[in-house]
C-alpha cells in the first residue's frame, strides 16, 4: 500500500501468523492494508489504516508485527512505527514523542490482556499496545478518538486469504 514505506524489492506472500485486527465488514469506512517485506520474502508485519472520515484520511492504524520485526525497534522517546505512518498518513510533519506508558488490564474473549497505554506529546493521538501468546506485537494508533476497552471486543483474526498476493 502507498501508505507504508518498502524495505525492499521483495514482495512478501502473506503473514505466516493471525493477523488481529477489526473485520471491515463490521466496521464503517476503508480499510488499507500493507506488509512490511524482508528481503527473503517472508513477511515482517502487516499494518492495517481504516479510514473512517470519508477520505479525509485515517481515523485508525492496527498493526501486527511479529518477534524480530525491524519496525518494534523503537528508541526511547520515539514513537511506535504505526504512530509515525498515521502521522504520514495524516501529512502531519511535526515531531511527537513518547513521554511514558501505563499498563492497564483489559478483557479480550475471555482473556486477560495486559495493555500499555503509550503517552504522547501530540494529545490527538491514542495509542496502545499488547503482546500477544504467539510474540506478535499489537499496537492501535488513532487520531481523534480515545481507545476505550469497546474496542477489544471488536478485534479478531482476519481470513488469511485477505494478505496473499
Amino acid at each position: 500500500m502507498s501508505f507504508l514505506r518498502r524495505r525492499g524489492a521483495a514482495s512478501p506472500a502473506g503473514p505466516d501468523f493471525d493477523v488481529l485486527a477489526m473485520d471491515p465488514g463490521d466496521w464503517p469506512g476503508v480499510l488499507g492494508a500493507g506488509l512490511l517485506p524482508a528481503p527473503d520474502g517472508s513477511c515482517q508485519g502487516v499494518v492495517l489504516r481504516y479510514d473512517l472520515f470519508g477520505g479525509r484520511g485515517p481515523a485508525m492504524v492496527i498493526g501486527n508485527l511479529p518477534e524480530g520485526s525491524p519496525a518494534r525497534d523503537v528508541a526511547d522517546g520515539e514513537v511506535p512505527f504505526e504512530v509515525h505512518q498515521l502521522l504520514l498518513a495524516l501529512e502531519m510533519d511535526e515531531e511527537v514523542r513518547t513521554t511514558g506508558t501505563e499498563e492497564v488490564p483489559v478483557m479480550h474473549d475471555g482473556n486477560l490482556l495486559i495493555v500499555r497505554r503509550v503517552q504522547l506529546t501530540e494529545g490527538r493521538i491514542s495509542c496502545v499496545q499488547f503482546d500477544r501468546s504467539d510474540g506478535v506485537l499489537v499496537t492501535i494508533a488513532s487520531w481523534e478518538r480515545p481507545i476505550t476497552d469497546d474496542l477489544y471486543q471488536l478485534l479478531k483474526p482476519l481470513p488469511a486469504e485477505m494478505f496473499q498476493r
